[in-house]
Parts: C-alpha cells; structure tokens; sequence
C-alpha cells in the first residue's frame, strides 16, 4: 500500500476514534486532501484508492495538474487566495471555492459563473481572529457581506477560518460554529493537520489537510 494511502486511513482512524468518543452521530466530515506542490504521481494512489476530494493553492498549478485527469467524480477545492484576474480559469477546474473574501471578487465569480451550468460552491472566508496580516471577512461586515453574496446569485454553502497559530484553535472553532448557525449554513472548512481533531469537536465538514498525508512540501 502507498504510503499517501496508509496515511490517509490512520487519519479516517482518529477522526472515526474522535466521532464515537464524543457521541455524535450522523456525522462524517469530509477529507480534502491538500495536494498543492506535488505531483499528480504522488496524488494517483489515492485517486486510485477511491478518495474524490482535493486541495490546491494556485490556479495555474491545477488547471496544469489536474485539466487532463478530473473527472465526475473528482471534486477539486481551491483552498488558497483567489485573485480577481483568476476567476475565469478557477471556474473551469474547480468545484469548491474556499477563499471568498471581498466583494470585488464575489461580484467577479458573479459574473463569470453565468457562463456555466454548474455554479461553484462557495465558502466565505471569515478573519476570525482579527489578523491584520490575514485575509477574510471582518465579522463586523459579515452579515452585509452575506447579503450581498446572496443578492449576486453565489451558491454560499459556508465559512472558512485559518485561527492563529499561536492560540487555542477550540475558541475559533466554537465562534465559527456559532456563525455558522447565525447565517443557516450548513458547511464549515476548519480544521488542517495541525487541529483536525479540535475541528471535530465543532463539527466541520470539511477537513484540509496536506502535510498529514503527503508528508513534507517538495
């Protein structure tokens, strides 16, 4: 077995340990494996083992990577920031969209999005710690953001966090969740390889994780 595989099922195997200790049920978050960097012969094992969902940063990197090999099947999630400029080609290869962050690029997806039958499903990236050197969405603004999202015809299925480095990611986590349920959403993206396991504890869907399976970045 290749070693991306055995690494992705000891992951399932905590997250399975970490669902029954804490008695919920009905509960299967989604593992996005964040393969940014690595070669599509490092990704093919665990396309071939069945896993659907991927993670990229860039672009360019996926459309390269990932244009001649996705199917139906593959769900592709841009994880990274999204630039304006690079809306119309992010549209041609990506499901999920996990970095909205600012109206110029929602209106953007807005507009491009009408020259496809599939819309992309979007989560607003939320600056839950209030970092001034991160992006997203300041809380503040988040409601009327929502909004405006909704009034451009964006398939919004959730939010998305990076917390600090340096603090307990379980308050943020908890401040999303409560969010979440403020504005009906159903998907949350938290949780990578440092903190899945805490991302657990407040329910998110949708777990990135890179290093945990790949291993280092090449």
């Amino acid at each position: 077995m290749h070693q991306t595989v055995q690494n992705l099922l000891n992951i399932k195997s905590q997250i399975k340990s970490k669902i029954n200790e804490l008695k919920y049920n009905n509960y299967y978050p989604k593992i996005i494996a964040v393969s940014k960097t690595f070669p599509i012969n490092h990704i093919m094992p665990l396309i071939e083992s069945g896993h659907t969902h991927f993670g990229e940063n860039k672009v360019q990197e996926a459309l390269e990577k990932w244009f001649e090999i996705k199917n139906d099947k593959i769900k592709l999630h841009l994880v990274g920031k999204l630039q304006t400029n690079k809306v119309k080609l992010a549209l041609k290869i990506f499901d999920f969209i996990h970095s909205l962050d600012n109206l110029k690029l929602a209106k953007k997806i807005s507009e491009e999005q009408k020259k496809y039958t599939n819309k992309p499903k979007i989560f607003i990236q939320i600056n839950i710690g209030n970092e001034s050197q991160k992006s997203g969405v300041s809380m503040n603004n988040l409601n009327d953001f929502y909004k405006e999202c909704q009034n451009l015809d964006l398939n919004i299925v959730g939010t998305m966090c990076l917390p600090p480095l340096d603090l307990d990611p379980r308050f943020f986590f908890s401040e999303m969740k409560k969010i979440n349920l403020n504005l009906n959403l159903n998907e949350l993206s938290m949780g990578m390889s440092s903190d899945y396991i805490e991302a657990i504890e407040f329910n998110s869907t949708y777990l990135r994780i890179g290093s945990n399976i790949f291993g280092k970045r090449i």
